[in-house]
C-alpha cells in the first residue's frame, strides 16, 4: 500500500482555525503517548521542507522533559545538510493507517564517533488526517457512548467500554485497568454499540490493536474494525459522524 507522504496543507483551513480541532493533539501527555509509539514502532517519518527537501528516517529518542525529540541520521547524506540549512520542515508518518503530521522546528546535527542524530524541539501539537471513509469522531462532551461487549469474566456477563473515537469502519474503546483482557486477533460478537439515543445497534468488533495509554489514564485503547455492519446500522452510523462533526464546528465558531 503506498501512502502520500507530503504535508497536509494546513493553509487551506485559514480562515476557520476550529476546523482542525478534530484533527490536532496537544496535551503534552497525548504527545508523549504517540510521538513514544512512532519511537517504539519505528514508524518511518517523511521529513520534507517547503523547498522540496525530503529526506526519510525514524524517532531515535523522545524527551519530553528537556523538550527535545531525536531522528536518526546519515551525517554523509546531502539531503540532511539541505535539511538543517532550511528554517523549518515537517515530518508525515502513518499510525495504523492514519497520516500523522507535526512541525519539526530548531534542526541541530549531532553525532560521536559512532553515529549521528538529527535533534528538534519538541513540537507542541501533531495533526492527525484521515481518509473520508474512515475518518473518526471524537463524542461530545457531556456525552457517554458506550460498547456493551458480552463477557462471561465480567460481572453479570457483560462490560461497558466507554467509546474514545468512531467512524465507518471502526470504533477505539477505553478499557480500564482492572478490566478483564483482550488480546489483539479477538472477535467481539454481539457487541450493543451505544452512540446516542438513535444510534444504537448490534455489531461484531474484531480487535486488531491494544495500545498503552499514559500512566494517569489508568487503561488501554483497544482499536477494533466493525464487521457484519448491516445497511440500517451504518446509515445511523454515518448520521452520528456527520452530526458530531457539525456540532463540533458550530461550538468552534461560537467559541
Amino acid at each position: 500500500m503506498s501512502y502520500d507522504t507530503l504535508p497536509m496543507p494546513l493553509g487551506a483551513f485559514q480562515g476557520n482555525a476550529g476546523a482542525l480541532d478534530d484533527f490536532r493533539i496537544h496535551s503534552p501527555s497525548e504527545l508523549q503517548s504517540l510521538l513514544k509509539q512512532l519511537q517504539d514502532s519505528n514508524t518511518l517519518l517523511h521529513l520534507s521542507t517547503p523547498d522540496g527537501v525530503t529526506y526519510t528516517t525514524t524517532l531515535w529518542a523522545v524527551d519530553a522533559a528537556r523538550g527535545v525529540v531525536c531522528f536518526s541520521v546519515d551525517s554523509n547524506d546531502p539531503h540532511v545538510e539541505r535539511l538543517l540549512e532550511g528554517d523549518e520542515a515537517v515530518a508525515v508518518g502513518y499510525v495504523d493507517n492514519i497520516k500523522v503530521q507535526f512541525d519539526v522546528g530548531g534542526l541541530v546535527l549531532v553525532h560521536n564517533n559512532r553515529s549521528a542524530a538529527l535533534n528538534a524541539a519538541f513540537p507542541r501539537e501533531i495533526y492527525r488526517f484521515q481518509r473520508r471513509g474512515s475518518f473518526r469522531v471524537r463524542p461530545l462532551a457531556g456525552s457517554l457512548p458506550v460498547a456493551v461487549v458480552p463477557t462471561p469474566e465480567a460481572s453479570g456477563g457483560r462490560m461497558e467500554l466507554r467509546v474514545m473515537d468512531v467512524s465507518l469502519t471502526g470504533v477505539a474503546l477505553f478499557l480500564p485497568d482492572d478490566a478483564p483482557s483482550l488480546e489483539p486477533g479477538a472477535s467481539l460478537e454481539h457487541v450493543s454499540l451505544q452512540l446516542d439515543a438513535d444510534t444504537r445497534f448490534s455489531v461484531t468488533l474484531k480487535l486488531h490493536h491494544v495500545s498503552a495509554l499514559h500512566p494517569e489514564s489508568k487503561g488501554a485503547r483497544l482499536g477494533c474494525e466493525l464487521d457484519s455492519l448491516g445497511g440500517e446500522s451504518a446509515r445511523a452510523l454515518q448520521r452520528y459522524i456527520d452530526q458530531t462533526q457539525k456540532r463540533r464546528r458550530m461550538m468552534a465558531l461560537d467559541g
